[in-house]
Formats: C-alpha cells, structure tokens, sequence
C-alpha cells in the first residue's frame, strides 16, 4: 500500500468526521507540523475546502523542511481555495490563531517522543486558552502514543480524536480529549493486517458487542437464553438483589429467579412482575428482626432445589458479610459447577482465601471494584492502582477465572493472559448500584452466549457502560441513577460502534 495512498485515505477520513461530527463549523484552521501528520492535515484540508468549507493551512515550518508524501500534499494546495500561512515565529501564529469556528491539530501524532519544543509549545497554550473545538488527528499533538497515562498537561487540548488502523495504547488509557462523552475513533485506511503487531496481549472490549447484535431466530423460546439465579440480599440491602435481577431480564436472559431472605422477598418481588422469587431461610441477627442467609439454606435437598434448571448464578448483590452470610457463599461456590458471576459481599467473603476461587473446571466470573480487589488480595487499594492490569491478569491466570476490575478503563482479564479494556462509560455510574446492574448484564450473557465467555464478558462491560452514555447524554451526570441506566440498554444493543464512514467510536456518541 503506497504511504500517498494511505495519507489520502488517512486525511479523508478526518475530513468527513469534520463535515459530520461539526456541519456548522464553516472557517477551519489546520494546524500542521512538517511530518507524516501534517502531511494528513495536508489532505483533510483540500477536502474540506472542496466541500465548501472556509479553509487555512497554517504551516509551523518552513515549506523546504517538508519531505516526501508531506511535501506532495502540501504542494498539492497551491490549486486550492486553502489559504496557506507559514509561521515561523510567535508573532504569525498570533495573528491567524483566532479567526477560525474549528481547528484540527496535525502537529505531530504517532512517533512522537516528548517533550514538545518550539512554535508547538505556544500553539499548546493559545489552545489552552481557547474555547474553539479542536479535532486531534492521530492523537493531540504531544501525547506520545505509547503512553497509558490518563492525563498529559503537557500535550494539546482536543475535543475529538481520530486515529488509523488500530488503536495505540494511549487511545485506550489516556482520556485524550479530557472527558467521557467526547469521540475518540478509528479510522481503516487501508495498511495491511500484516502491519498490525502487538505483544502487549491487551484488546479493545468493545469489538466484542457483535456478539450481541446477532439476532434472535425467529422459532426461539425464553429456554434458550438461559435461567439466571441471583443470590443475595439482606434486611436493609434489597435494592442489590432487586437491581441485578433487573439487569438480567433487560439483557436478555430467557428467566431471572432471585433467591434473596424472607425478610425482603416482597420489596425484590416488586421491582417487576417478570421476576420469579425464591424466600431463603435468615439468620434474625439485626436489632431490628431483619437478617441474613443463614447456614440452614446449605441442607442438600434445599441446595438442590434451589439451582436445578438454572443456567448461571449471580451470587453477592447485597449479601452482607455478616453471621452465616460469608459461610453460605463460600460453600455456594464451592458445590456448583454451573457458572458463577461473584461480586460484592460474595468477594468479601473469600478475603484471606483466594484459593478456593478456582476456575479451573467451570466458568467464574469474577468483577470487584478495586477496594474488594485490595481485600483479596491483602494489599492497600493504592497498589492495585499501581499496576492494575499486571495484577488483573496475574490473578486471572493463576486462578483460571475471568477477572472484571471495575474503574477508569475497567479490564476483563482471561485465564490465558489475554486482558481487554474498556472505554465506554461515565462518571454517572460512580454511583450506587452499577456494580449489582453490571452482574446481572454479566450473568445474562453468560446464560445467553455460554460457549463464549471472554466475549460474553467483554460485551456486558461495554454494553453497561454504553448504556451509562445514552442515560447521561439524555439526563446529566450528576443525576443518573444506576437504575436509569438499565432503562438506556435497549440503546446501547442498537447502537453500531462503526458508523457508515468506516470509523470505529472508541468512546463517545455520534452527534
């Protein structure tokens, strides 16, 4: 593939995300370095200005430094309507900066090693200063593309992103354009799969959403999408149990039971009439009568009963840790082979006894936030920041599980090493709740793709935190409520991560 050929399709590619994502920007300032970048910036701006746009190149370089592919497409402009300013010193870049409704940034993108120099530093701080959209290509200038930092200061402000071929490490840990709900996508121009080599066995979760987008044959029936038992609950907690359940049956799970104590099974009963509801034995601990599980469920016959004809158990929204609550799981996940989805109480539960979460002969499905990570393994939450995806896939491989650990860019690490990562989501969902909602995604995709884990998994990750992004963009961040989002699922199933220009949204809706 001739590199002119891929700079082409490369510069188009920025060029139609503009005319799309901003139809009402009509004066565009392209901003270009003398490299490969620029070179793309070159090109997307001929292509603006072919489409009626009011476009200026402004050239950070003199145009003999300009070589190669970049020195054609900027030649390339002279029969143009693009204006072209080369500026080399403070004073032109001043001049133009302003005059302009969106600026793409085509200083320096893959390649770029810290830190920035010359004129690029002062175009880093009139942007810094401005409020006029930028639209970064490849990455904002600044950013080194290996990096997986979630900040860089140092680099340019960008309001949208757009990359080639594949994602780099940076598109996927850095929060490039500094908030959730601004794109960031991926453009095929056509480099060779050949071209694309990693050795860092980390994935993008959200390719992993086709799996829920085949649809359903029309002779189905609700025994082939699985029965998924939720387990837990106590006096004062019936809202995890009730939430969990709810998730389930949104996702698509064919029956939902909740198996929750007495005390509470009218409250869960209620959250919709869909649900099926099992009354468990309580432990009447509490001053106020309420209680918990009590070690009387674990009878033979009753456990029996209890998980016969289900396809996968959620065990842990609002279990409670207290009296027989922790024994109860512990055996619980210890008897059944069906698969498993542990979270919340049902983690706290093995603090000090990892090894008994082996998942080495059936499916377990494990998806702490990092303070229950931290109570796992005996360690501060701090060093599980450190290095999450190193102890992610540790824990996964030597415990033969998949692993959720929730956070900025949740992972879902797999028992052979390989470790996805998330990028849907907002900080809507650091509420309340989330946790129970994404169990019960988790546990009705296992019960409705079993043959597929690591798929099934990556899905409900990313369709729980996409579901968060049609529930914010509809509402506001501050007043999302875990339950809403569950309300914007039908949403997050609909919607297609690549859009009829071939571009890939990483994060971000379409406009």
């Amino acid at each position: 593939m001739p590199l002119a050929t891929l700079m082409e399709n490369a510069g188009g590619a920025v060029a139609r995300f503009v005319l799309r994502q901003y139809p009402q920007a009509q004066r565009v300032l392209v901003i270009c370095g003398k490299g490969n970048n620029g070179g793309d910036g070159h090109v997307a701006a001929r292509l603006l200005a072919s489409a009626g746009k009011s476009v200026r190149v402004l050239l950070l370089a003199e145009e003999s430094a300009l070589q190669g592919e970049a020195a054609a497409a900027f030649a390339a402009l002279r029969g143009s309507a693009v204006e072209i300013v080369t500026a080399t010193s403070e004073e032109t870049l001043y001049a133009k900066f302003f005059d302009a409704d969106l600026i793409v940034d085509a200083v320096l993108g893959t390649g770029f090693k810290p830190p920035l120099r010359g004129l690029a530093v002062a175009v880093r701080e009139r942007l810094a200063a401005s409020s006029i959209p930028v639209v970064a290509v490849d990455l904002p200038s600044g950013w080194d593309a290996d990096s997986t930092e979630e900040k860089n200061p140092e680099a340019f402000r960008a309001d949208a992103v757009v990359t080639f071929t594949a994602p780099k490490l940076a598109h996927i840990f850095g929060n490039l354009t500094g908030s959730t709900n601004k794109p960031v996508v991926v453009a095929e121009i056509g480099s060779p799969a050949a071209a694309v080599i990693s050795e860092t066995q980390l994935f993008w979760a959200g390719s992993a959403k086709e799996i829920a987008e085949r649809p359903r044959e029309a002779n189905s029936n609700k025994g082939r999408f699985g029965h998924v038992l939720v387990v837990g609950g106590g006096w004062g907690k019936a809202g995890a149990p009730a939430m969990a359940s709810l998730a389930a049956l949104r996702t698509g799970a064919g029956l939902v039971t909740a198996a929750v104590p007495e005390c509470i099974v009218g409250t869960v009963a209620g959250v919709t009439p869909e649900l099926m509801v099992i009354p468990m034995d309580e432990t009447k601990h509490l001053p106020t009568g309420g209680g918990t599980f009590s070690r009387r469920n674990l009878n033979r016959d009753r456990m029996i009963a209890l998980l016969e004809r289900k396809t996968v158990v959620a065990l842990g929204p609002g279990l409670s840790t207290e009296s027989d609550a922790a024994m109860f799981a512990r055996v619980l996940v210890e008897k059944t082979r069906m698969p498993l989805v542990l979270d919340a109480d049902g983690l706290n539960a093995f603090k000090g006894m990892t090894q008994m979460l082996n998942g080495a002969e059936r499916t377990l499905v494990l998806t702490p936030h990092p303070g229950e990570m931290a109570t796992l393994l005996g360690v501060t939450v701090k060093d599980i920041e450190a290095d999450r995806v190193k102890i992610a896939r540790d824990f996964a491989v030597k415990h033969h599980v998949t692993l959720v650990l929730k956070g900025w860019r949740t992972l879902v690490a797999h028992p052979d090493g390989g470790v996805a990562v998330n990028t849907s989501g907002n900080p809507a969902m650091a509420k309340g709740g989330s946790g129970d909602i994404l169990t019960g995604i988790v546990a009705a995709m296992l019960a409705q793709y079993p043959e597929n884990v690591s798929a099934a998994v990556e899905a409900a990750v990313y369709l729980h935190g996409l579901a968060a992004d049609f529930a914010a963009r509809a509402q506001d961040e501050h007043t999302v409520l875990a339950t809403d989002t569950v309300a914007h699922l039908s949403d997050a199933f609909q919607y297609r991560v690549r859009d009829e220009d071939g571009l890939t949204w990483l994060c971000g809706l379409r406009a």
